[in-house]
């Protein structure tokens, strides 16, 4: 390796990691993940900044929360003045670029990558704004919608499919081109994969694999009216009511999500072979920006702070690094400081306004510390926010109930203990941290400045002539 090491960041979208509780789960046919969580530290407990795209890149990108980079949703703009991770690697001599979806929203589309290699997927516009006035609303273009489940199956053409092919085959050609010598750089290459996400359409090649598999069977669902009440948002904003959703359905869903994430993993592995053929070295870090329901609790998609949907993989391989599996609680946010670490790069300048830490003192057996968590997006009457702690989890929004799960005795987050007295001074300590952490009336009323802003904008630019 050089001076300096060259880094794969690996990035998906909606895998979530209750199915990787120690790498990949023995049913899914994912040999290159497996492959690289043989030799990767794993992080079991893991957790999304946001159960959003956008919100989750912008975090992943920068090292700080949704509040503090203003990406409250999948409308808000990403300021190009707020470093990434390519913005302190590019400084500090890197060679950055990205093949794939960045979920940047606003006229900056790099973000400190010197490439970009593809286009993005989603509108660089105010499209999606969401209205805590209107939570169930579907605007004019909502996205999130049952009908993903509804048909879901086997196709030959897909949009997120084909994008994924070339994804891949950029970031192929480029490494070819990076591994060939002819840039002395140490390079940072991210690969961002629009999958396993719905829709829930995949080729027959990968759907077959996943014939007959128990996991397709339909997760425990909960019955409407015994909901909490953001879960029943959610259900209504995802056109519930439009819908019939059988088990038949579910288990289709689930299939084709389970083959969407096995032809991700056929193009890792295409990455992975240019790393092979030329025998060079780099560090690989793999995670996902959100999790996946899948249908548990009867809810689909994330904008959660359950497991399923605030859960995702992450793993980190690197020549210096021992293989192991790290169990406490940690983020996304601290992928910026843990790659600035891993390359030798400092971020000084910027650190008391980032909210992620260097995990690799979890390597050596260091601890964690809580876990925050941000939604302000879609179903929302205002801000939610979360705090993972040991075996705990705590969420918090003014307009709702509050939720105290304990997660070692009640994996399934299904007995709410706020009002139970044995868990009195656990539920103290999270509200006192919480009030520590966060001012929910000012962050509301910044949402919403932001929310009115984004409307106006929206409206003017769908009147008149068409966007260009």
């Amino acid at each position: 390796m050089s001076a300096r090491p060259n880094i794969l960041i690996i990035l998906v979208d909606q895998l979530t990691g209750t199915l990787f509780p120690d790498g990949p789960a023995p049913f899914l046919h994912t040999p290159n993940l497996r492959r690289l969580a043989d030799h990767a530290l794993r992080f079991q407990n893991c957790y999304t900044a946001s159960p959003l795209a956008a919100p989750a890149q912008a975090t992943i990108l920068s090292g700080q929360l949704p509040r503090r980079t203003r990406v409250y949703d999948n409308a808000a703009g990403f300021a190009s003045d707020i470093p990434t991770y390519a913005h302190h690697l590019r400084r500090a001599g890197y060679y950055t670029a990205v093949s794939g979806r960045l979920h940047g929203i606003g006229p900056n589309p790099s973000h400190g990558f010197e490439d970009r290699l593809t286009g993005d997927t989603d509108p660089a516009e105010c499209r999606w704004p969401p209205d805590y006035r209107k939570p169930v609303g579907r605007g004019d273009c909502w996205y999130h919608s049952l009908a993903s489940v509804a048909y879901a199956g086997v196709t030959d053409i897909a949009n997120p499919c084909d994008h994924n092919d070339t994804v891949a085959l950029h970031a192929v050609q480029k490494l070819t081109s990076l591994l060939r010598g002819g840039d002395p750089r140490p390079w940072c290459l991210t690969v961002s994969f629009s999958q396993p996400k719905n829709p829930f359409v995949a080729h027959r090649t990968y759907w077959d694999l996943y014939d007959g598999a128990p996991e397709r069977e339909p997760p425990e669902a909960i019955v409407p009216d015994a909901q909490d009440p953001h879960s029943q948002r959610l259900m209504a904003a995802c056109d519930r009511q439009s819908f019939d959703i059988t088990p038949d359905h579910v288990r289709r869903a689930r299939q084709a999500y389970f083959a969407n994430l096995s032809h991700v993993d056929a193009l890792i592995g295409e990455v992975f072979s240019v790393l092979d053929a030329t025998g060079q070295d780099a560090i690989v870090i793999f995670l996902s920006d959100q999790g996946q329901m899948l249908g548990d609790r009867g809810l689909w998609f994330a904008m959660n702070f359950f497991d399923p949907a605030a859960r995702v993989p992450l793993m980190i391989s690197a020549p210096d690094l021992p293989p192991g599996l790290v169990t406490a609680p940690v983020s996304t946010v601290d992928v910026t400081p843990t790659v600035a670490a891993l390359a030798g790069v400092t971020i000084s300048e910027v650190m008391p306004w980032t909210d992620g830490v260097n995990l690799l003192p979890m390597a050596r057996g260091g601890t964690g510390s809580m876990v925050a968590m941000e939604y302000a997006g879609e179903a929302s009457l205002g801000p939610m926010v979360a705090l993972r702690e040991g075996a705990w989890k705590y969420i918090r929004c003014a307009a709702d109930p509050e939720l105290l799960f304990d997660l070692a005795s009640d994996p399934g987050e299904r007995t709410n203990l706020v009002d139970d007295s044995r868990a009195a001074l656990i539920l103290d300590h999270f509200r006192k941290a919480a009030d520590a952490r966060w001012d929910l009336p000012r962050f509301d009323a910044e949402v919403r400045e932001s929310q009115a802003r984004r409307r106006v904008v929206h409206e003017a630019l769908h009147s008149g002539a068409p966007l260009a």
